[in-house]
């Protein structure tokens, strides 16, 4: 059913409001480094608790591989505003660490990152029951994915589903009996409701060809906020559980600001808030329940907001090679500059009061004492020509140069395994570059490549073609990046999940759109049904980042570079040049040897 007739959006272009917030943002994650400089470094698991009754307030983090840091935002901080501060509450991430997503209880301002699962599974999607004691969530077992419930007093979990198929992102009813999930069968999402004793045989909320997912109970009871592509691309709609019918539904975001994402109700009840990707730009919209006709206002840059008790929006903002935190008032805009989290955002709770018992109880205290193994462990061999670093050939790739600078190998070994793992199939096994000489140019534009450096690799875009690999635009001002999905080998739901986001399809272009054609493509009809893993949220766990596409990506598929991925441990391109290259060889103009300075090729490693 359609939404009321709304104004139009205003004149001006959001898409530099975007860039202009996102500067802000970055203003106010400077103005704050002098006050919470402990805050700014990606936060880490927690190491032991004391006995101590207050929580230790340094923030680490969990333990990174040895990959690229956080980085750092360079230039002269402006004065640091009087009040910039996080909102009371208890927030619960589900992070990517390594291999796997665990779950974190986290404060900015008191508690640092407190782990509170740690076995070799995935965790995604919490939500806190309205008493604060149970923490329900969806982890990925032998069969698939179900829904569980982990006591936050004394850590004991509780299994909520055991069917093979695909449950997560579940929300509490105000009264605490009652959750309502998605659930993926027959290759749809559909929102179901179920009594968390389990007595009961779920109920069926949704019964549509499209899409629906990702419910948002209200305080009220009777109505829940979900996303739906039942008009094309993802957006709100509201369910009411006192009507039937075609009359239960009615979406309330408008086409025209893009896709939705994260339905999140103020702890009254007046205010819905979620994120809309609006030319380009992830924007937090909010939308308040007095006055219905109005259209949603746009609040500030965000991907996944959640509520605090004051009324204050908590909000992940996803940047280029990891995902922050940050903080809006209704009324003064951003409240707390960005704090870099160490990895991608699978999951996003707050608890608008209460706190987690200290000291901890055995069964949350052991998850939390895990010191996590590194993802992997480099192993250079000293012994290159003139000191500079070997490059070694990367067993059993199909690649035009399957190489790789020995200082990127294991990284790209530990990657290869877990990807195979996860997706079961060989995703690295062949690529489209790896190692790229200087004697071999590359397209135009791409002259200063890190697949020059040996720190960098292609995917094929075969897969793609092939429906085996999907592309996802995210614009983080002023650059376009790109997050890459592949197709599971199983889809018994035993791999990967149901995707929740609309891909880009660049063969949009030749569609005779001509808005198309000037865009680079378009979002494609429909999510692909079956289940997919995001080869880049493990890539960047595992150190190696995405790059931006060049600015005529447009026009010129390559320079898009959706498929490349860099592992630059905090070097610039010179730099990791200089470890393989002698200077002479970088400082040619053309990538083809002169009679007086010619093109030194990097030291080989010897087969043996």
């Amino acid at each position: 059913m359609e939404s009321p007739n709304t104004p139009s959006p205003p004149s001006s272009s959001l898409k530099t409001w975007g860039v202009g917030l996102l500067f802000a943002l970055i203003l106010g994650f400077l103005a704050g480094y002098g006050l919470h400089r402990a805050a700014l470094q990606p936060p880490s698991p927690t190491p032991a608790p004391t006995a101590s009754p207050v929580p230790p307030t340094a923030s680490p983090s969990p333990t990174p591989p040895p990959a690229t840091p956080t980085p750092a935002i360079i230039g002269t901080p402006p004065p640091a505003p009087q009040t910039l501060s996080f909102p009371d509450g208890l927030l619960i991430l589900a992070l990517q660490e390594g291999a796997y997503t665990q779950l974190f209880a986290y404060q900015p301002s008191s508690l640092p990152l407190t782990r509170l699962t740690a076995d070799a599974r995935d965790h995604i999607t919490p939500a806190v029951s309205p008493d604060k004691r149970t923490l329900a969530y969806a982890a990925h077992t032998d069969h698939g994915w179900d829904l569980f419930l982990l006591s936050l007093e004394n850590g004991n979990i509780t299994p909520l589903t055991t069917d093979s198929a695909y449950d997560a992102a579940p929300t509490w009813s105000p009264d605490g009996l009652w959750l309502a999930y998605e659930h993926y069968d027959d290759l749809n999402l559909d929102i179901y409701l179920r009594d968390r004793d389990g007595q009961q045989a779920p109920i069926r909320l949704t019964l549509h060809p499209a899409a629906d997912y990702a419910p948002a109970w209200a305080p009220q009871g009777r109505m829940l906020a979900f996303i739906s592509t039942r008009d094309g691309t993802p957006q709100v709609f509201l369910a009411s559980l006192d009507k039937t019918g075609d009359e239960r539904f009615l979406r309330i975001s408008r086409l025209e600001d893009g896709p939705a994402r994260h339905p999140a109700w103020s702890p009254g009840g007046r205010y819905l808030a979620w994120s809309q990707t609006t030319e380009g730009t992830p924007t937090l919209y909010v939308w308040d329940t007095n006055h219905p006709q109005q259209p949603p206002r746009a609040l500030g840059m965000g991907w996944w907001p959640q509520w605090t008790s004051d009324n204050s929006l908590t909000a992940i903002v996803r940047l280029p090679h990891h995902d922050a935190l940050t903080a809006y008032d209704l009324e003064n805009g951003l409240t707390l500059p960005l704090q870099p989290l160490p990895g991608t955002v699978q999951g996003f709770a707050m608890s608008v009061t209460g706190a987690l018992p200290w000291p901890l109880p055995p069964g949350l205290r052991a998850a939390a004492e895990r010191t996590p193994t590194p993802a992997w462990t480099p192993a250079v061999t000293p012994g290159g020509l003139g000191g500079r670093l070997d490059i070694v050939t990367l067993p059993d790739v199909e690649a035009p140069h399957p190489q790789l600078s020995d200082t990127a190998d294991e990284a790209f070994a530990a990657l290869r395994t877990v990807l195979q793992q996860k997706a079961g199939w060989d995703v690295l096994g062949t690529l489209e570059n790896a190692f790229v000489p200087l004697s071999n140019p590359l397209p135009p534009g791409m002259g200063e490549d890190w697949l020059y450096t040996g720190r960098a690799f292609a995917l094929p875009t075969t897969p793609m073609q092939a429906g085996w690999m999907v592309i996802a635009r995210e614009d983080i001002p002023p650059h376009t990046y790109w997050r890459v999905f592949v197709r599971t080998a199983k889809q018994d739901g035993s791999q990967g999940r149901p995707l929740h986001i609309l891909p880009w399809d660049f063969n949009a272009r030749f569609s005779g759109d001509i808005t198309a054609f000037e865009q680079g493509g378009g979002y494609a009809p429909a999510v692909p049904p079956g289940y997919w893993v995001d080869v880049t949220a493990l890539a960047q766990a595992f150190g190696w980042e995405r790059v931006p596409a060049l600015p005529n990506w447009r026009t010129h598929l390559p320079a898009a570079r959706f498929n490349e991925f860099v592992l630059r441990q905090g070097l610039t391109w010179e730099a990791a040049m200089r470890q393989i290259y002698p200077d002479a060889a970088i400082a040619i103009p053309t990538p083809h040897a002169t009679p007086d300075i010619p093109i030194v090729p990097p030291t080989p490693t010897p087969t043996p």
